[in-house]
């Protein structure tokens, strides 16, 4: 039976089953809400197989967190005893509304790279890769020439770039996207082949589970594996520019994929087995391995550790055992999109349903939390996500929270920015 952290509605609980049954070990985090065949949060071991859905459209999405050497006084002019005797000092802060401006109008959000910044490694390494020879000829060179387009744009949705300070004053920056239109075609282009269709098609959202050792899913696995170093080259470069762009030096980074799988060596049934984890809207959590988790845009992230079992902490081993070694990417949603920003006719602005949401409600807690906004939308306000504090408490003994970051800037794309690779 996967073991399961947290509460969660009947129809998440259902896809976790669904999944279970061809899983030889599943697992669902705190965070967990329904996605495309698995479970948001959910964590899943096969013996040689990979599930394309279960990896998902956005391949390697993951988060990124680079702590300088600046402190929140030096951008704010704020004190940290200042901020916490009153967090809503920086709402309408002038310098760090300059700097969530110069981060708007530097880094690119959406689809194409159309802000200042012009100077993404488009030249990496990973474009001379021989996974590109999987890609069909005809298809190659567009696909390339997308990678390279997209490659340091951070896209929409929940994707973002943010500027906290830990407890001591200490700022950090933090992103969070994944592969964009390459991971995108990749994941859509192979769930249509291995229902009889052809590359640049979208087959039907349904379980998939290719074998390795398979033509179709070796070829999967190694282009999965490119999306994985385009998506890490690209979150490091967005965060370096913003380091390099507010005048600091880069002093630790912490790094983690949450939608991807791995090649890992789990105890099932008290063997050691070698399988393949898909962690779907789930991070990696070894035993002292260091994971960047963020919250609500108006709520605090955190840099955890995996839990380090001693001898008289059985019981932690066997949690996180359990757990696949993995934990929660983030705070999870609890309301849609729509039923956040209600619905218009896209043509004529006409309002079909009103939202749950309003834009007083997210001001309320911008402004209680000091956080100067650029960009978001309804559908990302704080309201329409669970407390992170409450998950990670859900979560249980497994991580250890290292650093807590609290929110001086948030930059994400408009509402009105149509992007097809958030999810």
């Amino acid at each position: 039976m996967a073991r399961i952290f947290g509460q969660h509605d009947e129809n998440t609980i259902q896809q976790l089953r669904r999944v279970e049954q061809s899983a030889i070990r599943a697992a669902l985090m705190a965070d967990g809400h329904v996605g495309y065949v698995m479970p948001i949060g959910g964590v899943a071991a096969y013996r040689n197989k990979v599930s394309v859905v279960g990896v998902g459209f956005d391949i390697a999405c993951g988060n990124a967190a680079i702590r300088t050497d600046l402190t929140v006084e030096q951008l704010s002019g704020l004190s940290v005893e200042e901020l916490r005797r009153d967090p809503s000092r920086t709402w309408q802060n002038r310098r760090l509304g300059r700097i969530a401006d110069e981060i708007r109008s530097t880094i690119s959000f959406g689809i194409g790279r159309t802000n200042r910044a012009d100077d993404a490694p488009v030249d990496d390494p990973l474009f001379e890769s021989d996974a590109w020879s999987l890609v069909p000829h005809e298809h190659r060179g567009g696909l390339m020439e997308k990678a390279r387009d997209q490659l340091g744009t951070v896209g929409s949705g929940n994707h973002y770039v943010d500027i906290f300070h830990d407890d001591d004053g200490v700022i950090w920056v933090g992103v969070h996207f994944g592969s964009r239109g390459f991971g995108h075609t990749v994941a859509s282009s192979f769930l249509a082949l291995s229902q009889g269709g052809r590359w640049g098609d979208r087959g039907s959202e349904t379980e998939i589970l290719l074998p390795l050792d398979a033509p179709l899913g070796h070829d999967y696995w190694h282009l999965m594996e490119l999306a994985g170093r385009y998506a890490y080259v690209g979150r490091e470069w967005v965060a370096r520019k913003v380091v390099d762009l507010i005048g600091g030096t880069e002093q630790e980074l912490v790094h983690n994929h949450h939608n991807f799988a791995w090649r890992e060596t789990h105890e099932i049934d008290g063997v050691p087995t070698e399988v393949i984890v898909v962690r779907k809207g789930a991070t990696p959590a070894f035993p002292g391995q260091k994971g960047f988790i963020g919250g609500s845009m108006a709520d605090d992230a955190v840099i955890v550790r995996g839990a380090v079992p001693t001898d008289e902490s059985d019981e932690l081993l066997a949690l996180q055992k359990e757990t696949l070694f993995s934990t929660v990417h983030g705070a999870g949603r609890v309301m849609s999109r729509t039923a956040a920003a209600g619905r218009r006719n896209r043509r004529t602005g006409r309002v079909i349903s009103e939202g749950r949401v309003t834009p007083e409600m997210m001001e309320s807690r911008l402004r209680k939390k000091g956080v100067v906004l650029r960009g978001g939308g309804l559908d990302e306000s704080p309201q329409v996500y669970r407390r992170l504090r409450d998950v990670l408490d859900a979560q249980g003994p497994t991580i250890e929270v290292l650093h807590t970051l609290h929110p001086l800037i948030v930059v994400m794309a408009g509402p009105d920015v149509r992007d097809p690779y958030r999810d």
